[in-house]
């Protein structure tokens, strides 16, 4: 049965307009790296990624810690990473939000603590990388509307929203109680939601975009690059 002309006209409105949000969404990412000393990791020397946690406050997201440990985990130079929790146990209660060093100047005074020391030589662990940050929507706007009747359903409007997502990623020594540098991570982007008839989401990848320049840089760092 043809199309009537009123409905491919819907259509071919729909597709312009998907084409159009589709070539105008991106997201932008901006690395920042600063080396502060060399750490020349090998595969004996391992290395723990935290999610640094405020107490009260917002902590890192869970999808970030996985894709920056899995991408860190993977590749031609794979990083030997022990698990966070492991660490955070063996540690107890150093690492808890409301007690652990904010900074590396307060890493020599954890390291005086009884136990400490022989606790991070038995679990093979000497760098720690602080990961902090999140991802927010910033703004948005539009409106969307769906009904369902006796003919059948669907949705129609326009709506938008931008994000941004901002992480930093701090690499100290756990045996010299220093920084060796860091990686910030900047990415934002604006997603869409088109509706003529059906939804079409066009969602800016902005945690995924911050989480590989992170990630690369941080290999990086760690392998003297």
């Amino acid at each position: 049965m043809p199309i009537p002309d009123q409905s491919a006209g819907l259509i071919r409105s729909h597709l312009a307009l998907v084409l159009v949000v589709a070539l105008t969404s991106c997201t932008t990412a901006r690395i920042d790296v600063a080396r502060h000393g060399s750490t020349d990791i090998d595969a004996h020397l391992g290395v723990v990624v935290l999610a640094r946690q405020h107490d009260g406050g917002q902590d890192t997201e869970e999808s970030f810690m996985d894709c920056v440990t899995e991408a860190l985990s993977e590749g031609e130079t794979p990083i030997s990473l022990y698990p966070e929790q492991d660490f955070v146990d063996a540690l107890f209660p150093w690492f808890e939000p409301r007690i652990a060093p904010a900074t590396p100047e307060a890493l020599p005074t954890l390291l005086k603590r009884p136990g400490v020391e022989e606790k991070l030589a038995a679990i093979g662990v000497r760098y720690l990388v602080w990961v902090d940050g999140s991802s927010e929507r910033v703004d948005g706007g539009g409106g969307m509307s769906c009904a369902v009747g006796p003919g059948g359903g669907g949705c129609l409007g326009f709506v938008w929203w931008d994000t941004a997502s901002d992480y930093e990623a701090v690499i100290w020594d756990l045996r010299g109680g220093e920084s060796l540098g860091a990686v910030s991570a900047d990415a934002s982007g604006m997603s869409y939601v088109p509706a003529l008839i059906v939804p079409l989401p066009l969602i800016a990848r902005t945690q995924a975009a911050a989480c590989k320049g992170l990630a690369e840089q941080l290999r990086g760092l760690m392998n003297g690059g």
